[in-house]
């Protein structure tokens, strides 16, 4: 049947402009708006008036003019919407800059608040003459828009060590490097491991629910562990007890020097008090007692993760200390030793240690080459 009404203007869609309307027609994720002008398009194609194609697509004659001068102008990219230049924003650039300053700067009350809400952001704003009014929302807006996130905090540790490029170099070098014939230890202490036990025990997690943990516990008292890591093997020695003074270290070393009976011993380790002197001399003497045969390496200050024991550390603290329950201290003295033992048997293997600037794998020559 002949269409009625003006000549319609002629509308060609090639086979990809057809496949693409009629895709967008089917398909479930198009917006009704998109289907609809891709609806207008194909009854344009079948030469119908815009009276006809309006009728047939429930639209005013003049949306079917449109969306078909668009078409033939422009090609598919003419069914997209224009960009819309909207309001005017109601704050300026310098203005959201002033309100974002100041949710970061911090506060000095006298009534003892260290930081704003942001309530206290838009009544500070008022009153600074920063704006004549503003909303909770507006400025909550301009901290996602920025991404800033000012009430929470991340640690963080400079360390001020005017040596701090010398040691670590040296340092580095010597987990690289070791001399011949020597064998290189990471010397720490893990001191206040907590033997804490829970008086429920945990709900186990679920799908979409964490594991559930009672807040009461009883405390049993604490024990600290002095601790060496071979770098080149992963072998963990430690002693476990219920204090680490100077004393204290001084003996676990002894036991670390009839483990290894000969040959160069490099220990690295941070600059606590203990690992000096002091006025005993214990170094100098210990060194005497074993023949001058270990040498000391300080870390930087304030920079002790420079000492590789801190990631075993950190491992034996999430597989063994995080989630456990400790009834004494003797029984947390003997699951930490019988991890450690477990850890030598099993699990001991170098560290892929890695700094920036110093990409790192101790390990022996072999291993190396691996």
């Amino acid at each position: 049947m002949a269409c009625r009404g003006r000549p319609p203007a002629q509308v060609l869609l090639d086979p990809e402009q057809r496949g693409e309307l009629e895709r967008r027609v089917r398909a479930a994720t198009s917006t009704q708006r998109a289907a609809l002008r891709a609806r207008i398009l194909l009854a344009c194609a079948e030469q119908c008036s815009a009276e006809q194609v309006a009728h047939r697509c429930g639209v005013a004659s003049r949306t079917v003019e449109r969306w078909r001068s668009r078409f033939r102008r422009h090609g598919l990219p003419g069914l997209e919407d224009k960009p819309r230049s909207g309001p005017k924003p109601k704050f300026g650039h310098v203005t959201r800059l002033e309100i974002l300053a100041l949710a970061c700067e911090p506060v000095r009350s006298p009534n003892g608040q260290v930081r704003r809400t942001i309530e206290q952001v838009c009544r500070d704003a008022l009153v600074r003459g920063v704006v004549e009014t503003i909303s909770w929302s507006s400025v909550q807006r301009f901290l996602a828009q920025a991404d800033l996130r000012p009430h929470l905090v991340r640690g963080w540790m400079h360390s001020p060590d005017p040596e701090f490029r010398e040691r670590v170099t040296h340092i580095s070098e010597l987990y690289l490097d070791p001399p011949p014939g020597s064998v290189v230890l990471c010397v720490d202490e893990k001191s206040g491991m907590q033997a804490i036990e829970r008086r429920f025990p945990d709900r186990l997690p679920a799908p979409g629910r964490r594991r559930r943990r009672e807040f009461e516990y009883r405390r049993h008292g604490t024990q600290s562990l002095l601790a060496s890591f071979e770098v080149h093997t992963g072998d963990v020695f430690a002693s476990c007890g219920n204090r680490r003074t100077g004393k204290d270290l001084v003996h676990f070393m002894d036991e670390l020097a009839t483990r290894y009976p000969t040959g160069t011993v490099h220990i690295v380790w941070d600059n606590l008090n203990i690992h000096y002197d002091g006025v005993d001399r214990r170094w100098s003497q210990f060194n005497e007692r074993h023949g001058d045969r270990f040498v000391f390496h300080y870390t930087p200050k304030h920079a002790s993760w420079v000492n590789q024991i801190e990631l075993f550390f950190s491992i034996l603290q999430r597989q063994c200390l995080a989630h456990a329950s400790f009834s004494s201290t003797q029984q947390l003295r003997e699951i930490v030793l019988a991890y450690i033992d477990h850890w030598n048997r099993h699990q001991a293997h170098p560290f892929r240690w890695t700094f920036t600037g110093y990409p790192l794998q101790a390990g022996t020559p072999l291993q190396k080459a691996c």
